[in-house]
């Protein structure tokens, strides 16, 4: 009897612990699926740099109305940014989709240099200094992608770098999709 209670114990943890490895830690629930995306207001970083006393165009949400896109939160420092760069230079060569890069957290002399090193996939890449716009999207870190219909409903959050199985398996079928 004595050792009943152990063994129970036992049981619940393992139970516990079976059902979270179950769990895949990238997805993470959004409570925008299904909802218009976040209203947003950033200035454009644009290149080459422009002149210091100019005033940075801005870019709100009325801009992208009309055709689906991708809002891919990025920064120079972010390790997994690095690794799905490549796979959004292909996707931007093919003319994919649209691909509006969110610069989250990081200097803009940091940005430009890094995508002037890599590659702009993005049309436009757009400022988060203080990350305020990343909290009204939810995000967590960098990099996340977010799925946008042509109303400018949020469709699909992907977490972490974007991959082509991930692009084949859960982005290409929503975009052909997209209303």
């Amino acid at each position: 009897m004595r050792y009943m209670i152990p063994l129970l114990v036992l049981g619940v943890l393992l139970a516990f612990f079976a059902v979270g490895l179950r769990h895949d830690p990238r997805i993470l629930p959004s409570p925008l699926i299904g909802k218009a995306a976040p209203a947003f207001s950033l200035p454009v970083l644009e290149f080459p740099q422009p002149e210091a006393t100019a005033t940075p165009p801005l870019k709100s949400n009325a801009d992208f109305l009309g055709k689906p896109l991708l809002v891919n939160f990025f920064a120079s420092w972010c390790a997994g940014c690095q690794v799905e760069h490549p796979f959004l230079m292909g996707l931007a060569k093919a003319g994919a989709v649209t691909l509006v890069g969110v610069d989250y957290k990081d200097a803009d002399a940091d940005v430009r240099q890094w995508l002037g090193a890599r590659g702009n996939p993005y049309g436009p890449v757009l400022a988060d200094l203080d990350g305020r716009t990343g909290i009204d999207w939810g995000v967590y870190g960098v990099p996340e992608t977010f799925v946008i219909s042509a109303s400018g409903q949020v469709l699909h959050k992907h977490v972490g770098a974007l991959t082509p199985e991930a692009w084949e398996r859960d982005i290409k079928p929503l975009l052909a999709a997209a209303p």
